[in-house]
C-alpha cells in the first residue's frame, strides 16, 4: 500500500468545520499508517487494521477520539453479535492500538483542537475473549518431529493400504514443511504446482476466510517441500490414477471416485485420521496433541528459528493479522533471554571494568 505525506499536526486551532475534522482524521490515519510502517509491520497487516478502523469510523458516524466505552459496548453487543470470536478479537485490537497512538503521540493536540480528552473505549469489562484457538500452542519439537516422519516413512511399504498412508503421509510431511493449512491441503490441484515460479517453484494455496470470501496465496516451495512434491508425484500419486494431466486432477485424492471414474478429492477427516495413527504409532507421548494444525505451528516456530523473519512467516501461513503469525513463533523467540545474558553481562563488567 501507498503511505501518503503526513502534514503537521501540532498548534492546531480549534476545528471550525466538518472538512476541518475529516482532515485532522487523515492527518492522524496518515501518521498512523507511517509509524506502523517504520515498525516493520507487512502492508497487508497495516492495511487490515485500517479497514477496522474505517469500519468501526462508518459505524459510529463521528470521529473514533469520541468514542467511549459504553460506544463500542454497542458495536460488539449488537452490530456485531454475530461474527466469529477471532475476528472481534481483531478489531479490538486494531482499535487499542490506534488509541495507544493517539494518546502517545496526540493526546494533547487533540484536546486543544476538539477538547475531547482521549481514551481508549477498549477496557477489560468489554474487550472481546478470544476463545481457546488463541492460546499457546507449543508444537513438537523438531527431533519428536524428525522420529515421527522417519519411522512413518520406514512403515510406508508394509501399510496394509499403501496409497492412502503414502498420501496422509506426504500431505502432513508438507504441513510440516511451510505450513498450510488441512483444508488448504485438501484444495490443492497438481496444477497448482508451479515449478517455474520464484527460484524454487510456488504452490497456490486456497481457502475461506471468516466470512467464506476466496482467499489465494502463491508460496515459495522451500524448506525441502519441492523435494517432496517431485517425490510423490513422479511415484505414488499415480497409485491413484493417471489423470495428473486433466484439469482439476486433485494433488491429494480419496480413494473414491465420481461417477466419471476419476478420484475425488481427499477429505480433511482422513488426513487427521492418517495423522492421528500415525503420532500413536511412533510419538505415542504426543497422541491427542500433535495434528496437522500443530505442524502448522511447527513450520512457523522451525522456519522463524532458521533466520526467517516474522513478515515472511506470516506471508507464508497466510495471516492478515501480524499479532496471530506472533503466537505461532514466539516459541522460538529469545528477546527475553538475550536481554537477562546482556543484564548478566553489564553486572559482571562493573566488577571487571
Amino acid at each position: 500500500m501507498s503511505l501518503a505525506v503526513v502534514a503537521p499536526i501540532r498548534s492546531r486551532p480549534l476545528l471550525q468545520s466538518p472538512q476541518d475534522v475529516a482532515d485532522f482524521e487523515q492527518d492522524l490515519l496518515s501518521e498512523f499508517v507511517l509509524a506502523r510502517a517504520a515498525a516493520g509491520l507487512a502492508d497487508e497487516t497495516i492495511s487490515g487494521d485500517v479497514d477496522a478502523l474505517m469500519e468501526i469510523r462508518g459505524w459510529f458516524g463521528g470521529p473514533l477520539w469520541e468514542l467511549v466505552p459504553t460506544d463500542l459496548d454497542r458495536f460488539f453487543g449488537e452490530d456485531q453479535r454475530r461474527l466469529a470470536t477471532l475476528t472481534k478479537v481483531r478489531k479490538a485490537q486494531a482499535l487499542a492500538t490506534y488509541f495507544e497512538f493517539l494518546e502517545v503521540r496526540h493526546q494533547a493536540d487533540i484536546h486543544a483542537a476538539t477538547g475531547v480528552l482521549v481514551q481508549c473505549p477498549v477496557d477489560e469489562i468489554n474487550r472481546p475473549r478470544g476463545n481457546t484457538n488463541m492460546r499457546v500452542r507449543i508444537p513438537p519439537p523438531a527431533a519428536d518431529v524428525d522420529r515421527l516422519f522417519a519411522g512413518w516413512r520406514d512403515d510406508l511399504h508394509a501399510a496394509r493400504k499403501y496409497a492412502p498412508t503414502v498420501r496422509n503421509y506426504t500431505a502432513c510431511r508438507l504441513a510440516s514443511l511451510i505450513g498450510p493449512r488441512v483444508s488448504e491441503l485438501c484444495l490443492l490441484e497438481v496444477h497448482d504446482i508451479r515449478w517455474d515460479l520464484g527460484t524454487f517453484g510456488k504452490v497456490l494455496l486456497r481457502g475461506k476466510g471468516s466470512r467464506g470470501q476466496k482467499k489465494e496465496r502463491l508460496v515459495p516451495l522451500i524448506n525441502g517441500s519441492r523435494e517432496l512434491l517431485e517425490w510423490w508425484l513422479q511415484g505414488p500419486r499415480w497409485e491413484f490414477d493417471d489423470q495428473l494431466d486433466e484439469p482439476g486432477a486433485p494433488l491429494f485424492p480419496s480413494e473414491r471416485r465420481d461417477t466419471g471414474g476419476r478420484c475425488k478429492r481427499v477429505s480433511t477427516s482422513a488426513i487427521r485420521g492418517g495423522m492421528a495413527e500415525a503420532v500413536q504409532h511412533h510419538l505415542p507421548r504426543w497422541t491427542g496433541r500433535a495434528t496437522p494444525h500443530a505442524l502448522r505451528h511447527f513450520a512457523a516456530s522451525d522456519l522463524y528459528a532458521q533466520g526467517m523473519n516474522v513478515v515472511a512467516v506470516q506471508e507464508l501461513l497466510g495471516h492478515r493479522w501480524i499479532n496471530t503469525t506472533m503466537i505461532y513463533v514466539h516459541v522460538n523467540k529469545t528477546h527475553i533471554e538475550d536481554a537477562w545474558i546482556s543484564a548478566g553481562q553489564r553486572w559482571t563488567s562493573r566488577f571487571t571494568g
